[in-house]
């Protein structure tokens, strides 16, 4: 009797094989589809804070037009440095069909982590309401 409670006493704490080989095999499931999610995470960060530059980039861009009164001169494009990214501009112009008026679009292009993202901002203008303004100051 005594022989048997020894060997009972020796098996209680450890794993069976099948016990390891299902734990592994739970992780090997686990880790790619995590460490794919943290990727996805860190990617839609990246985006988001660029895309918040690059739409106060085409703010800008679509103000110093309006002020300038450059805007009817065709399309312009340049770049401009925040920080350490660069962002491409693109400034268009278009006639509004319902008016004499001008649709503005700027669209700023950057890219994040390999691709390539845009923004773009619009707005209407009026170059004699801007004209009439600019000579009464």
């Amino acid at each position: 009797m005594k022989l048997a409670t020894l060997a009972n006493n020796n098996r209680t704490g450890a794993f069976t094989l099948a016990e390891v080989l299902a734990a592994l095999l739970f992780l090997a499931i686990v880790i790619p589809a995590a460490v794919e999610a943290l990727h996805v995470a860190s990617l839609s960060g990246e985006v988001a804070a660029r895309k918040g530059v690059a739409a106060r980039v085409a703010d800008r861009i679509l103000n110093e037009s309006i002020i300038m009164t450059n805007w009817n001169q065709g399309t312009q494009n340049g770049t401009v440095a925040e920080g350490q990214q660069q962002f491409r501009w693109t400034l268009a112009s278009q006639t509004w069909p319902l008016d004499s008026m001008e649709l503005l679009t700027a669209e700023v292009k950057f890219s994040a982590q390999g691709k390539d993202y845009s923004v773009k901002s619009s707005t209407l203008a009026n170059l004699q309401t801007l004209t009439t303004m600019s000579s009464q100051q």
